[in-house]
């Protein structure tokens, strides 16, 4: 016979694995839901440049630095039977996906930030947002001043014996690695401001390994670009630049700080 009043109900000890794991599946869900609208904010860009400009618009669009600058008559040119199909729909994916990563950087904020202390959302939201918007101004650096001076030196430099017809997906190719290069690259300022907040690093030591930086800088523009001076030239100065800058935001947060602390 059973000594419990109550037999259809359960005793607190029972009710204990689904207190526990109600957090977990619910975490589980919204991560489900996040991702679900990251990858419909990336499909709706997608439709959208699907409807206009186009696949084939906007490989035209990314390779206009270079035919301005091959010779008269000369066009790119496909060495594989999928490559006219392939190409551009890579460009065209690529495209939506950078245009819609501030929506997907978003769905990863909102994910994470009920788990994040006050202070460290003070930091990370505004982290997040500058280097987002620093990686694109590094992309858009790249597009609109890198790549004509880069392609006059480069046809410049050519031979008059030499009709240039490169291959549609090893500029491809090219591209995206200069796109990935400047837009890393513009991100000094965020990595040099995130290590003295973490407390890796002073200001003062930034400022005495200035010069141990600009050698780095030249050194990683010899490695990530073509070779020649123009393109290291344009990536090893913006990120001497930007280092500065990262210093000199970081002395400001810094003050900053130090006078919300002060008492009165």
């Amino acid at each position: 016979m059973s000594s419990n009043p109550h037999p259809n109900t359960h005793s607190d000890l029972d009710l204990k694995p689904a207190d526990t794991e109600q957090p977990f599946v619910a975490h589980l869900v919204e991560l489900r839901s996040r991702l679900i609208k990251s990858l419909l904010a990336v499909a709706a860009v997608a439709l959208v440049l699907a409807v206009y400009p186009g696949p084939a618009a906007l490989y035209d669009l990314m390779a206009a630095p270079l035919v301005a600058h091959l010779p008269k008559g000369s066009r790119l040119i496909a060495t594989s039977v999928l490559s006219p199909f392939m190409v551009p729909i890579k460009v065209w994916l690529v495209t939506a996906l950078m245009l819609a990563s501030p929506a997907v950087l978003y769905q990863v904020w909102a994910f994470v930030a009920p788990g994040l202390y006050r202070h460290e959302r003070n930091l990370v939201l505004p982290l997040v947002v500058s280097s987002t918007l620093l990686f694109f101004v590094g992309v858009a650096f790249c597009y609109f001043f890198v790549f004509g001076r880069v392609f006059a030196f480069i046809q410049g430099f050519a031979p008059a014996s030499i009709t240039a017809s490169p291959d549609i997906e090893a500029y491809l190719g090219f591209v995206l690695s200069m796109f990935l290069a400047f837009g890393m690259a513009f991100e000094v300022p965020v990595v040099v401001v995130l290590l003295v907040r973490m407390g890796v690093i002073g200001i003062q030591r930034l400022k005495e390994w200035r010069g141990y930086f600009v050698v780095a800088a030249f050194v990683v523009a010899a490695i990530v670009t073509p070779p020649d001076v123009v393109s290291q030239l344009a990536l090893a100065i913006p990120m001497c630049l930007l280092y500065e800058l990262g210093i000199w935001a970081a002395q400001w947060l810094t003050r900053h700080d130090k006078a919300c602390d002060a008492p009165g």
